[in-house]
């Protein structure tokens, strides 16, 4: 299978044409042809190599949304032109405990969608059958890739927390991630509060789901929200003040990490033990995970609001990301692009 696909020789470099040829497709793999590809800040972070483990020539994309083009001779839960989405990973060994116990997400030798290997800015990509997961009916296909990254993402604690609809919940950061998590808590009956330190997002994180809006700048703002939330989701990529969110959480309540924060998370071990606190963080879900995920979020019509722009276009979608100004997710099609 010969693959065009757009890729940086050196970190951040310019995405370029580039071709590659795929070897002889393995019993349960399968390869699909991409119609679009969220673009994700874990895009931005590889091709700048920030986290030191980037190969190149690298080809961005882990937020597939295609076809199936063929499948390998022991593949049984997919067809050829059966449409299907691409996360973070590609493959998960099947045979260790994680596995065995359904945490596919949590495999130590997981295989990365674009870690090693060739990601989705492509016409085609590979992985393994367990992580090509069925798009529902429901769903829209041009806004559907950024659910198997930034909406599992926020999704898996959820279920792994068991968060009840008589919860109440706050979110960190309304962006990408922050935006979706809003849509997902209020479809799932919490109360749901928003923390954002951009005022002119009140309005936004309203009519997103938020019930109560917090400036996370304002240290009087929050110390008033002092124990009165069972979990705090943090989508954040920044430093804040962890002790003020600790003491806005209830007896027993988890403050969760799904944003990258770039220090030490320092605060106090008394508040954790007196009021039985925890400290958290998780990756994306498992399969199983994704398609409850994709499932409810059809039942509910939830689903990230997106700015599109055509493949060709890829190096002016990356510098749209990286100034902060995408509202809120980017999808790469292969057709033409609008908005959504």
């Amino acid at each position: 299978m010969h693959v065009h696909a757009y890729a940086a020789t050196t970190p951040g470099e310019t995405l370029m044409p580039f071709s590659y040829t795929l070897p002889p497709l393995g019993d349960k793999q399968v390869d699909i042809a991409v119609e679009s590809c969220g673009i994700c800040h874990s895009d931005l972070s590889m091709w700048h190599n920030h986290w030191g483990i980037t190969q190149y020539p690298f080809v961005p994309g882990h937020e597939v949304i295609g076809t199936i083009a063929a499948v390998g001779a022991a593949v049984t839960q997919l067809q050829v032109g059966q449409r299907v989405g691409l996360g973070w990973f590609s493959h998960s060994c099947g045979h260790c405990h994680s596995c065995m116990t359904g945490d596919h997400n949590l495999c130590q030798t997981a295989e990365q969608t674009i870690v090693g290997r060739h990601g989705g800015f492509a016409n085609v990509v590979r992985a393994y059958e367990e992580w090509a997961i069925p798009l529902p009916e429901g769903l829209d296909p041009v806004s559907a890739g950024p659910m198997f990254c930034g909406g599992i993402t926020v999704f898996n604690p959820i279920v792994q927390h068991d968060i009840k609809p008589t919860d109440h919940v706050g979110v960190i950061g309304i962006g990408g991630l922050g935006h979706l998590a809003l849509k997902f808590l209020r479809a799932w009956g919490c109360a749901v509060t928003a923390f954002t330190s951009t005022a002119a997002k009140a309005e936004e994180a309203r009519r997103l789901g938020a019930d109560r809006i917090i400036d996370s700048r304002d240290p009087a703002a929050l110390g008033a929200a002092a124990n009165s939330l069972d979990m705090i989701l943090c989508t954040a990529n920044a430093n804040l003040d962890w002790g003020l969110y600790l003491a806005a959480l209830r007896p027993k309540g988890r403050l969760h990490f799904v944003g990258v924060v770039p220090d030490a998370i320092a605060t106090h071990a008394f508040p954790l033990i007196a009021g039985q606190k925890s400290l958290s963080g998780s990756p994306l879900g498992s399969p199983a995970t994704t398609q409850q995920m994709l499932e409810f979020a059809a039942r509910h019509g939830i689903a990230p609001e997106v700015e599109t722009f055509t493949l060709d276009r890829v190096n002016e979608a990356l510098a749209h990301l990286e100034s902060g100004k995408a509202r809120y997710r980017i999808v790469l099609q292969q057709g033409v692009a609008g908005a959504s």
